[in-house]
């Protein structure tokens, strides 16, 4: 597949749609304006990659609807050179919206089957996270941390421990939560030993699996 005028104008007609659903964070729109989300599904999908919609990808998993992107990266409130934290990289597509909008993104994925694919797509397009790793989100990466912001792109039954921990003095965790449907869920941290949390309302993920083992 190819990036063309045409599914560069299509992109431009998404980004309008997010517009329209609220999300005014310039620097997310320009990242949604710049990914080409068709190269990040089956080619069977490629007419309808630029709907506002979730599809399916390998291993029973989804390429999350471009508001949901949209909405977590806006929470984040990065700034140019942060360090994020991705909980299931999935086919790659939040991974590289974060990456455009110039995070040092470190990312996580559990599915081996979307471990190797993925791997291989980001050397193919050339997206570079600071790290990629085949791992159990719920123990997030601590060896990196501390982060300024952890995005979890899978519904957790609960808030990680481990995850809240790995945050930055005001950095912030960005996680659904929930079973079948999920509240999507700002931690704060305020400071060593205390977190602000917010809540902006229901959404829908896959399951964050943890590893028993």
């Amino acid at each position: 597949m190819k990036d063309t005028f045409k599914h560069k104008g299509m992109r431009n007609k998404l980004a309008q749609v997010l517009i329209e659903k609220g999300i005014t964070d310039k620097t997310v729109l320009d990242a949604v304006r710049a990914v080409p989300r068709h190269m990040f599904m089956d080619s069977s999908f490629e007419g309808h990659a630029y709907q506002d919609k979730a599809f399916p990808i390998a291993a029973n998993q989804t390429i999350s609807q471009p508001y949901t992107v949209a909405f977590q990266t806006e929470l984040l409130d990065l700034k140019p050179n942060q360090t994020v934290l991705e909980i299931g990289t999935g086919s790659g597509y939040q991974t590289a919206v974060l990456l455009k909008c110039k995070a040092k993104v470190y990312t996580i994925e559990r599915q081996l089957e979307l471990f190797k694919k993925t791997s291989l797509f980001f050397k193919k397009m050339g997206y570079r996270p600071k790290k990629f790793i085949f791992g159990d989100g719920y123990k997030g990466l601590p060896e990196n941390a501390p982060y300024d912001g952890i995005i979890v792109t899978a519904g957790a039954p609960e808030v990680p421990r481990a995850l809240l921990s790995q945050l930055k003095v005001g950095g912030r965790l960005v996680i659904p939560v929930g079973i079948e449907d999920q509240i999507m869920t700002v931690y704060t941290r305020s400071s060593e030993k205390e977190f602000e949390k917010t809540e902006y309302g229901p959404f829908r993920f896959v399951p964050l699996l943890e590893d028993k083992n």
